[in-house]
């Protein structure tokens, strides 16, 4: 039986500092939607942690950007442009990284539509699903299948709109979200034997661009009923305060270190305690 990492073998005779356990030198860890928000946050602490970095996403500029950023403190970091709602596009990536294969994958890209569900058309309600939630299926399925005899680390991002849908006008975000969660679950049974570690966390109340957009838009519109939505979702938060991306990449690099070494299949909500209230 493998030991559920990508760092099996005998027990070390010494155990190690939860510094050197946190340490992500001579890894390589593969980042999507990693040009703004939570990705790039990830990108930031998982370079400063020692990684080699895949980052991937479909906006070209703040990719590149986003590596210029953190190139200094990263060991190694290489940009992909590929749109993840295709699969041709996917494999074509993994085709790209043969060479240096990732032993950590982190599925953050998606989008957050908001269309009344009785609007919903069979193009946008596909976009959603592709983005949010076939990406992270291919990218699993490649990922596993480069590293059967090796092993490794899958995150994926949900949202708390999956556990608990309250804005209005996301039912396809909310089923690609839940769907995240079976997926990761149902990974985390599959493959655990393999050496896979397969967790996901699941994001709320994150001070992103996307967020920050929704809160000028319910200002600028004057739209009450956003408004009012805005303040029942304040109203919950445990903490009384929205979180910063770097709090939930703080979650990823737990995930992906030694740490989380028995760590299977959980979820785990990073969200001021939005769940709990």
């Amino acid at each position: 039986m493998k030991s559920g990492g990508v760092k099996g073998g005998r027990a070390r005779t010494r155990a190690k500092s939860p510094a050197e356990a946190l340490s992500m030198e001579g890894r390589r860890v593969l980042i999507t939607g990693a040009a703004s928000g939570i990705g790039k946050a990830m990108a930031a602490i998982f370079a400063l942690a020692g990684a080699g970095l895949i980052l991937v996403d479909i906006d070209e500029r703040s990719l590149q950007r986003t590596t210029k950023d953190i190139a200094g403190d990263s060991r190694e970091v290489a940009a992909h442009v590929a749109d993840l709602s295709k699969k041709e596009q996917i494999d074509g990536l993994w085709t790209t990284i043969a060479g240096s294969l990732p032993d950590t994958l982190i599925n953050n890209a998606g989008v957050y539509p908001m269309r009344d569900y009785l609007e919903e058309d069979a193009d946008s309600l596909e976009r959603t699903l592709a983005v949010n939630l076939k990406s992270a299926f291919w990218m699993c399925q490649a990922f596993i299948r480069e590293r059967r005899d090796k092993g490794g680390v899958m995150i994926n991002v949900s949202s708390i709109e999956a556990i608990l849908p309250f804005k209005k006008d996301l039912v396809p975000y909310s089923v690609s979200k839940s769907g995240i969660i079976a997926l990761t679950r149902a990974l985390a049974r599959d493959y655990g034997r393999d050496g896979f570690r397969a967790n996901a966390i699941l994001p709320g109340a994150i001070r992103t661009p996307g967020t920050g957009r929704l809160v000028r838009k319910a200002v600028s519109t004057v739209n009450l009923d956003l408004m009012k939505t805005g303040y029942d979702f304040q109203s919950r938060l445990a903490l009384g305060r929205w979180g910063k991306p770097e709090e939930v990449a703080s979650v990823a690099l737990f995930l992906a270190s030694d740490l989380a070494s028995y760590v299977q299949g959980a979820l785990i909500p990073v969200d001021g305690g939005f769940l709990s209230s």
